[in-house]
C-alpha cells in the first residue's frame, strides 16, 4: 500500500513558507486595515492579503494603537459602504427594494454600534 502523501499533488493552501512582503507605507496600512474591517473581513484574512504583521491588524481593531485615526477610517469607509449598498438598492422596485433598504440601514446602525467602544 502506497503512502497518500507521496501521491497527492495538490498545492497546500497556502502554500508553505508562503509570505507577501507587504509594500504599503505606515498610514496605507492603516487605512487599508481600516477598510477591510469595514467590509467584515477577518483579521487573519487582512493580514494574508495585504502582507501587513497579524499583531499589527489585530492591535489595530482592538484599538491599540492608532485609535483615532483607524476609528475614523473605518467610520469613514463604513458610511462609503453605506452609502454604495443604498445607491444599488436604488436598481430594485417596490417592496423588494423598501426591505433591502431598511435591511442596509439595521446594518449600518448594528456596525455603529459594535463600533461605538472602538473609539472610546
Amino acid at each position: 500500500m502506497q503512502n497518500s502523501s507521496e501521491n497527492d499533488t495538490r498545492t497546500p493552501s497556502p502554500p508553505f513558507g508562503y509570505s507577501r512582503v507587504c509594500t504599503l507605507e505606515p498610514e496605507e496600512q492603516i487605512a487599508a486595515v481600516a477598510k477591510f474591517h469595514a467590509h467584515q473581513i477577518r483579521p487573519n484574512r487582512i493580514a494574508y492579503r495585504l502582507g501587513i504583521d497579524i499583531a499589527l491588524v489585530e492591535a489595530l481593531i482592538a484599538g491599540e494603537v492608532e485609535t483615532e485615526r483607524f476609528a475614523a477610517a473605518v467610520a469613514a469607509n463604513r458610511k462609503q459602504r453605506y452609502q454604495e449598498r443604498i445607491k444599488d438598492s436604488s436598481k430594485r422596485q417596490g417592496a423588494g427594494r423598501y426591505e433591502l433598504q431598511q435591511q442596509i440601514e439595521k446594518d449600518f446602525q448594528h456596525e455603529l454600534a459594535i463600533s461605538a467602544p472602538l473609539g472610546t
